[in-house]
This record gives C-alpha cells, structure tokens and sequence, in this order.
C-alpha cells in the first residue's frame, strides 16, 4: 500500500545509479515540488478569496452553497498537499525523519478532501442538469444546504473507515478500504457528474442557437472536464497502487491534482470578466455574473429556455 506517498514524490533511486544519476534525480524531484509548492499557495489565495466573497460579500443563492463548500475542499486539499510538499522537502534538506504514521494521515486527510471535491461537482451536475431539463418542479428552498452536510457526513464516515483500518489493522484491511473507497468513486459519482453533465450541455446546445450559453453553465463545462483531466488520475494512481501496478508518476499525479484544486478561482474570474465583450473588471464583479444570474425559469417551453439560456450581465 503506497499512502506513504505525501507529496508528488518520485520513488527513491536504486542503488545501482552513481552518483550523477542520483543528484539529477534528486535536483528534478525537488524542482517538481517546489513548482507543485507554488501552485498549492496560488491556490490557497485563489480559493480564499472565492471563501471571502461567497461567503460574505455575494448574495447566497442555491448555487454558491455549493461553490463555496466546493472552495473549502480545494482549500483544504491543498493545505494538506503544502504541508506534504514542506515535510518532504524538510525530509531530503534537513535528513529530518517524519513518522510514517502522521504521514499516513496527512495522505488520508487529502483523499477526505478530494473525495469531497468530486461529490460536490456530482452534486453540482445533477443540481444543474434536472433545474434546466424542467425547473417548474419545486425545488424545496434549503436542498442545497441540506445536500452539502449529507456529503460532507459521507466523506467523513468513508474516510473514517479506511482511516481506522489502514492505521490500525493489517495490510489486506487497508486494501480492501481503499478499494471500495475507489469503486465508490468510480462507478456511482464520477458516472453520476459525467451523464448529468452531458445531458445539460446537449440541452444548453440544442436549446437556441441564437443563444450563448449562460456564464454558469459554461463554468461546469470547464471544472467538470478539467476535474476528469487533471484530479481523475491520482484516483486511478492510488487505485493502480493497490495491486502494485504503477503505470503514473506519483509526482505527476499529486502535481495535476493540486492545479485541478487551484484553478477553479480563475476559471471563475475569466468566465465573470468575458461575455460579449471582455474586459477586465473586479473579483467581486466577475463573481457576481456568474453566481448571481436570474432564476431559471422552466424548461418546459422553448420560450423559457431560451431566456435562461441568455447571459447576464
């Protein structure tokens, strides 16, 4: 089991390398965390300031509420993966030994947070898809809320299980943990977020042609392919990991992950700033048009659909 794995770090040379081999390896390794280091602080701007704004200057709607527990995630992820990357680079600067076991749960505490990540776009998806598909059905007013804790208590009792079997039982329990945890992944929310996300974007394309997508659903339709790019593959690395079958780098997989957790925020801010005409406008501005668009109306007539699909400004 490979949750030694912190930060994206390489496996350590072999011996039969000398001695040029081993400082070129060494100097990459330190190169490719540094570089992942500096990633995981913009991120932890950018996804506080996404926390600043929806939380307390951008009027709550249902949307934001996931937005804003999907900013937490991603901050949380990479508060995780920084003090990873320090541990790592204390261990190959300093020669300081760190604990296997905090290690360990520094690793676990992160898949809480991705985990958390990919249930949120699921949830996000599936909000998305069935409001545009016929919002005349009653949406009760504190879903989204609602939704958020009943996730939020799913990663904690998933992490919760593998945490206490792969710190305090046998190998084999670990595995098996770990691999339901994975499969859980796989096949019920990350085809859950595919399919919705699919069936909303064919609805948005054929719904008007005259019509540009609104900011929001423009918005999914980066994050979304951009978490299946770039977040999706420490997921297969950690599952390939169990049967001790790599295929990725580790530094690879950990470097992609946190540019999935970090690039959000921008996204946000390009989306805000361009429509029409793009311009360069505030943070708070660039938010506001995308988080802060009219109701949907029903998607039951095409009327109604081609006003929802119109872009705010």
């Amino acid at each position: 089991m490979e949750v030694n794995h912190m930060s994206p770090t390489a496996s350590p040379p072999t011996p039969t390398m000398d001695g040029d081999d081993l400082c070129r390896v060494e100097v990459t390794d330190m190169a490719i965390d540094g570089v992942t280091l500096l990633i995981c602080l913009c991120g932890l701007v950018g996804n506080g300031a996404v926390l600043w704004l929806l939380g307390f200057r951008i009027r709550r709607n249902p949307i934001t509420v996931y937005i804003l527990n999907l900013a937490v995630a991603n901050f949380t992820f990479l508060l995780f993966m920084v003090s990873s990357a320090l541990l790592y680079m204390m261990e190959n600067i300093c020669s300081t030994v760190v604990s296997m076991k905090y290690q360990r749960s520094l690793f676990l505490l992160s898949l809480f947070s991705y985990n958390m990540g990919l249930y949120l776009l699921t949830a996000i998806s599936i909000e998305r898809c069935v409001s545009i598909l016929c919002s005349s059905i009653h949406r009760p007013q504190h879903l989204s809320p609602v939704v958020c804790a009943l996730l939020w208590a799913l990663s904690i009792a998933v992490i919760a299980a593998v945490t206490s079997l792969c710190l305090l039982h046998e190998h084999e329990h670990c595995q098996v943990a770990l691999i339901s945890m994975y499969i859980l992944n796989f096949l019920i929310f990350a085809p859950l977020m595919v399919i919705s996300t699919t069936i909303l974007f064919i609805k948005v394309q054929c719904g008007s042609q005259q019509h540009q997508p609104r900011r929001l659903h423009i918005t999914i339709f980066l994050i979304v392919p951009l978490f299946l790019l770039l977040a999706l593959p420490l997921s297969i690395w950690n599952f390939l990991q169990q049967f001790s079958y790599g295929v990725l780098s580790s530094q690879v997989v950990f470097l992609l992950a946190c540019i999935n957790s970090s690039i959000n925020p921008f996204i946000y801010f390009l989306v805000g700033s361009c429509g029409r005409h793009c311009s360069l406008v505030s943070f708070k501005v660039a938010f506001r048009r995308v988080f802060e668009e009219p109701a949907d109306s029903t998607a039951c007539s095409n009327d109604t659909t081609m006003d929802m699909l119109s872009p705010a400004y």
